[in-house]
């Protein structure tokens, strides 16, 4: 067995405090999109917009928003690709059918719809957060 030296334990040490900064850093970030979520479902189910419409344009939005907080806070991207953009899109495209469906479930079910938009927001955060890191900005900002 090969013990590990300790630069090896000062790069495992390194990627966890990235693999955390980062997880800090999304959080930030995913909670400013989510105001944008929730305050735009809010305004737009209250202005008469059908539940469902609501809860995939202020999701849409939001998606904008995180992607620039994201690629630039949490994964410091200096230049940004088609490729990332198509992979966020597409990925977002997931969590925005998660986030709807449950939104509108929940609403459904009698919750108003700043409660309806926040439970389905935290069902579907660390999903997202964990196609961002592991597939569409692989290899990309601390830790790594």
């Amino acid at each position: 067995m090969v013990m590990p030296t300790a630069h090896d334990r000062r790069a495992r040490e390194t990627a966890a405090l990235g693999f955390t900064h980062q997880i800090a850093r999304y959080v930030l970030t995913g909670g400013l999109a989510a105001v944008v979520d929730i305050g735009l479902f809010h305004v737009l189910v209250t202005g008469g917009a059908g539940a469902l419409p609501a809860a995939i344009g202020s999701f849409l939005i939001a998606a904008v928003v995180n992607y620039v907080l994201t690629s630039t806070l949490v994964f410091r991207v200096r230049r940004r690709s088609a490729r990332q953009a198509a992979l966020f899109l597409g990925f977002a495209s997931i969590g925005c059918a998660a986030n709807s469906g449950l939104t509108v479930i929940i609403f459904n079910a009698g919750a108003t719809p700043a409660l309806a938009k926040t439970l389905a927001i935290g069902a579907v955060f660390f999903l997202n957060f964990l196609m961002n890191r592991f597939i569409v900005f692989r290899g990309i900002g601390e830790g790594r």
